[in-house]
């Protein structure tokens, strides 16, 4: 299976990077293939400065060894082992129209001293953060999310929605980072799963990803926008930054196993402003998306 997974996300890192570089139309991501000391490796592609896209990644990557110690406590165990590999991208546009947008699809393995699985299981999901809401483009990505869940059960929709804009909560701020979409995480084997069934699953999210955002992006990209629409960005990029920082279990976990720096922090954009007890105008667009982020909307 994590040779099926590794294989599945190295094809879906070329189809998303080449798509992505077709839309923005002048930059090209930049690659970099990377070595773990502690074991295996990963590709890492950046764009950066581009018409389309100020930065964003593409990153996939396999490592492997023994689980740090404060890994080993977070699940309960001793002595173990892991397998861990994924695609994790981030998308900044610079048009401040044009929403953020975040999606990661992983597998992870854990072994015994003698090398055999004591546990597996898939997580992933995606998710959109608007600077300025357009209620269509949000039904749009929730739709495509609705409908690649609908092909294995009716149910996953509602579910991993919901724990999506469970997760995606910046407690601190108490608001949500973004309109949401799906999460999913501790996807194991069960009567009426098995691990073959949530790859299937997986992989149909992640290729339901495209579908789900180049429209909105082309769509937005090219409309015009003030400077203080450009700043309103920067300050809702810090949210983002400190839900990241404080909250995401990705890059807390990247962290605590001596991961890519590089790779963990790409997600982070790269202009951001952290203004004094800012508030917009009662009313405003900007005020209308924080009114919405107080409280999580069934967009489908």
């Amino acid at each position: 299976m994590k040779d099926k997974f590794y294989t599945y996300i190295q094809e879906l890192q070329d189809t998303i990077s080449n798509k992505l570089a077709a839309v923005d139309g002048v930059a090209t991501f930049k690659e970099d293939i990377w070595e773990r000391p502690e074991g295996g490796g990963g590709r890492t592609r950046v764009i950066e400065n581009g018409a389309v896209f100020e930065k964003g990644g593409v990153n996939i990557s396999g490592v492997h060894g023994e689980l740090p110690d404060s890994m080993q406590k977070y699940f309960g165990v001793e002595d173990a082992n892991f397998f861990a590999c994924g695609l994790s991208l981030v998308l900044h546009p610079k048009n401040p129209m044009v929403p953020t947008v975040h999606a990661n699809w992983r597998y992870f393995e854990m072994y015994d001293k003698e090398g055999n699985i004591v546990d597996q299981w898939f997580g992933g999901g995606q998710d959109l953060t608007p600077y300025y809401l357009f209620y269509e483009d949000a039904t749009h990505f929730h739709t495509i999310c609705k409908t690649a869940c609908d092909k294995h059960n009716p149910e996953f929709y509602a579910k991993y929605k919901a724990r999506c804009d469970e997760y995606f909560w910046n407690a601190h701020r108490n608001e949500a980072r973004g309109i949401g979409g799906l999460f999913f995480d501790y996807c194991k084997a069960t009567e009426s799963m098995s691990m073959q069934d949530w790859y299937n699953y997986v992989t149909e999210v992640g290729n339901s990803f495209l579908e789900c955002y180049v429209p909105i992006v082309e769509k937005r990209k090219d409309l015009p926008y003030t400077k203080e629409q450009r700043d309103w960005q920067e300050i809702r990029r810090g949210r983002y930054v400190e839900f990241n920082l404080v909250h995401d279990k990705g890059t807390l976990f990247g962290l605590k196993t001596n991961g890519r720096i590089e790779s963990i922090l790409m997600s982070l954009p790269p202009h951001v402003q952290w203004v004094y007890d800012h508030n917009p105008i009662e009313d405003s667009e900007e005020d209308n998306l924080l009114q919405v982020l107080k409280t999580p909307k069934e967009w489908v």
